[in-house]
């Protein structure tokens, strides 16, 4: 038995109801609680401004990319191998590069990929972000039944894809999204990444963002899977055409329409390099943390604390116990093994924190180092969105 509008109906009933209306009936039994109009206008049986394919693919991977020269090529090589005899590219299958007016070698590396189609984006207009407006490209035309949105920077292991639409279908949701296992490299990114991560592990615990009844929601555009009627139904990328975040977005928007997401950490399917260099890191983050954690700035204020209990409680120690000797000598001695043991507790803390970030054991307990560029990062993605009220991204500015 489904429910519409707190009224019992029969699966029969609904799907005559959805047949009646001409809609495209959904590979899934998704709920059919309208939920909040639709951000843009949508006739059933298409998505949006395409008519429905006579007979649709079972899957249509899209990767907008703009200047990813250095590392669509592997990319597309993890992907592209994964065509075979059952899940055959072209006939099951499709595979989309929008390429987002790139200035160096992206749309020839897309074009060297036999079966792999590439499109140019759309012209950026006024409220859109590049990254949506290029998928939106894509996605109007595309075919599959579900539609997987990913990033150039990602690497597929075989089979990925294939296992993917078992584990939504097997689950019954509309979405299923991964967080990929980070690559790392330089003493910049082996510090800081474990220290994010392991807040967005505890701001976003993918077991609560899972449970339908729990609000808490979230995704990862590196990995976004998404059931084509699920889709229509959260209006698209149009919906979050002017949003910097557009996967949490659409996330929160599939948990309020009751669509069905799963989310989990998932280095058995994709792994991605985020960031190849030190300052697109620092601009990648900045874009990102103020809206990551809407308390950014009271989070920058609790790791400087952290610099100062990991850091300063040792020299403290040390300064009382190399102290000359005087009558109080003792007590300053056993002052200093009280501050060592508040040390020894906090960093204990500490590493279970990072722990939870998924990171190597190495990289972990490096990341103390990367707190005085953590808490920056912090403040400045505070600043520019919350006073420049602006943030730049791949040579384009967007804010109000």
């Amino acid at each position: 038995m489904l429910e519409a509008k707190g009224q019992p109906v029969t699966e029969m009933e609904q799907e005559d109801s959805s047949a009646a209306a001409g809609g495209w009936k959904p590979v899934l039994g998704l709920t059919s609680e309208p939920g909040e109009p639709l951000a843009v206008p949508s006739l059933a049986g298409t998505l949006f401004d395409q008519p429905e394919p006579a007979e649709l693919l079972e899957l249509t991977v899209i990767i907008p990319a703009r200047n990813e020269e250095d590392c669509l090529g592997a990319c597309l090589q993890s992907l592209v191998a994964q065509s075979d005899d059952v899940f055959q590219l072209g006939r099951d299958w499709e595979l989309i590069v929008v390429d987002d007016h790139s200035t160096d070698r992206t749309a020839e590396i897309a074009h060297s990929f036999a079966g792999v189609t590439v499109l140019k984006a759309a012209k950026l207009e006024k409220g859109w972000t590049g990254k949506v407006n290029a998928i939106w490209t894509a996605a109007r035309r595309a075919q599959g039944k579900w539609l997987l949105f990913t990033d150039a920077d990602t690497i597929h292991e075989p089979g990925n894809l294939h296992r993917a639409l078992h584990e939504a279908q097997k689950h019954k949701v509309g979405m299923l999204s991964y967080s990929p296992r980070q690559i790392v490299q330089g003493l910049a990114q082996r510090t800081l990444m474990p220290l994010v991560f392991c807040e967005l592990a505890l701001a976003y615990p993918p077991a609560k963002v899972s449970d339908p009844n729990h609000r808490l929601a979230a995704a990862n555009g590196q990995f976004l899977l998404v059931e084509r009627e699920a889709y229509r139904r959260i209006g698209g990328h149009p919906a979050v055409k002017d949003k910097v975040l557009e996967d949490v977005e659409m996330a929160f928007t599939a948990k309020r329409r009751k669509i069905g997401l799963r989310f989990r950490y998932a280095e058995d399917a994709i792994a991605t390099h985020m960031y190849r260099t030190t300052p697109s890191m620092i601009e990648g983050w900045t874009k990102n943390l103020a809206l990551l954690f809407n308390n950014s700035l009271s989070l920058a204020l609790w790791r400087a604390l952290d610099i100062f209990l990991l850091f300063g409680l040792p020299i403290l120690a040390v300064e009382l116990w190399s102290g000359r000797f005087t009558p109080r000598s003792l007590q300053w001695l056993t002052a200093g093994w009280v501050l060592l043991i508040l040390w020894a507790r906090n960093l204990i803390r500490f590493y279970a924190r990072v722990a939870k970030s998924n990171f190597r054991f190495v990289d972990c307990a490096l990341s103390p180092l990367g707190l005085p560029m953590f808490v920056v990062l912090l403040y400045r993605s505070w600043f520019q969105y919350r006073i420049l009220k602006q943030v730049s991204w791949k040579g384009r500015t967007y804010g109000e």
